[in-house]
């Protein structure tokens, strides 16, 4: 092999070597553009739920929503923040409403119903609202030093 050659070879290398190399660099600028996006997205929906979080909250502690309402949306809302907040003691009264009427039927299902059939799921869900107003309500005041305090409150 000859001098001319070898230099033509190293060259050649050099310059795969170093469009590699720019490749690489832009895939890597790629990546962190995607990572502070999806960041940014995920702080944008965590401020969107705890701005629908504390209307609900203040929502329930004035009576403009049911017990029952209230207490599904804040554990829906706290479960999309994090699904381990509603293992906390101070939250739990939002699980339990949900779990003794998670069987009851809402909006269509709900108007299918006869008139008698729906005299007694409200009569259910009344007493499940009277038995636990006090803890949902306890939950939603809660809910609104967990607002004030964040981020530091989630964890």
């Amino acid at each position: 092999m000859s001098t001319t050659t070898a230099l033509i070879l190293v060259g050649l290398g050099l310059a795969i070597i170093a469009g590699l190399g720019a490749y690489a660099a832009t895939l890597w600028r790629e990546v962190r553009r995607r990572r502070a996006f999806r960041e940014e997205e995920q702080r944008r929906a965590h401020d969107n739920c705890l701005e629908n979080l504390e209307l609900v909250a203040s929502a329930l502690l004035q009576e403009q929503v049911d017990v029952t309402e209230g207490a599904w949306r804040c554990k829906t809302l706290l479960e999309i923040l994090d699904p381990r907040l509603m293992e906390r003691d101070s939250f739990r009264a939002f699980g339990t409403v949900h779990a003794r009427t998670h069987h009851l039927h809402t909006h269509s299902a709900r108007l299918a119903l006869s008139p008698k059939e729906r005299f007694r799921e409200d009569k259910e869900r009344l007493a499940v609202e009277d038995e636990l107003r006090p803890a949902v309500l306890e939950a939603a005041r809660a809910v609104l030093a967990f607002r004030r305090d964040w981020p530091a409150s989630l964890h």
